[in-house]
């Protein structure tokens, strides 16, 4: 089943079913982009006409941030948990180790991917990273880059982009790289790195990890202004729902 929060496609998996899917994805000839939605993602849909039909076109729309699960539950999606980046990533590689899936890391900066790689290594024993590559690289290197994953032979691409950049970097060049599967993660790669201390489980279980990231990293203020808007703009949007429903 799958809901819109202000015009943005959210498909109502779990990380299990949305771990599966991606695994089924993965074993397809044909590219898929998985995107993963948080709030800051949805405003930006309210005025990127082409961001937002990217997200509504993808593969899979999963629920990033408690703000998006808060909205989609408005709308009546059975939501259960949001499948964040981050916590996706195990559970992937696990099956990706087990299914002989080879998989690329795309982000970040230095040597972080790099990093991140070893450490998905030890994890998951048998895992195959045929690649990583830090993330600065110019638009006139987009062509270079795509083939170089070719010519890995990767069948899955975890892209550390930032958004919206790592979800049109995929939409556009996807299909170049011969990989399945794009998935967008973010900061995933400095949290696994170890570059970033990621929020203890009480505060991720409280639903607060914005919390504890914007104590922690205060400059991130500016980015959190797109909370409050986007909790406004939803409740907004199921007033009006309601209130249709009522009429009609």
């Amino acid at each position: 089943m799958s809901v819109f929060v202000l015009g943005c496609r959210v498909d109502a998996l779990g990380l299990d079913d949305a771990v599966s899917r991606i695994v089924e994805l993965a074993m397809q000839p044909e590219p898929s982009l998985v995107v993963t939605l948080g709030t800051e993602m949805v405003v930006r849909a309210q005025t990127d006409v082409r961001f937002r039909e990217l997200v509504n076109t993808s593969a899979l729309s999963l629920c990033d941030t408690i703000g998006v699960l808060f909205a989609a539950r408005l709308q009546g999606a059975k939501v259960r948990e949001r499948v964040a980046g981050i916590d996706a990533i195990d559970p992937l590689c696990a099956a990706f180790a087990r299914d002989a899936v080879s998989v690329y890391l795309l982000g970040a900066k230095g040597d972080t991917a790099e990093r991140a790689a070893d450490v998905l290594r030890a994890r998951h024993p048998g895992l195959n990273i045929v690649g990583a590559r830090d993330g600065f690289f110019t638009g006139d290197e987009d062509f270079a880059v795509a083939d170089a994953i070719k010519a890995r032979g990767a069948k899955v691409i975890f892209a550390g982009l930032g958004s919206p950049r790592q979800e049109f970097w995929l939409a556009s060049h996807l299909q170049r790289t011969g990989a399945s599967v794009g998935l967008g993660i973010g900061g995933s790669f400095d949290v696994l790195a170890g570059n970033v201390e990621r929020a203890p489980e009480l505060w991720r279980r409280a639903n607060l990890e914005w919390l504890y990231r914007l104590v922690r990293e205060p400059a991130r203020w500016r980015r959190q202004l797109a909370l409050p808007y986007f909790v406004l703009l939803a409740l907004r949007e199921y007033a009006s729902t309601r209130l249709t429903r009522r009429l009609t």
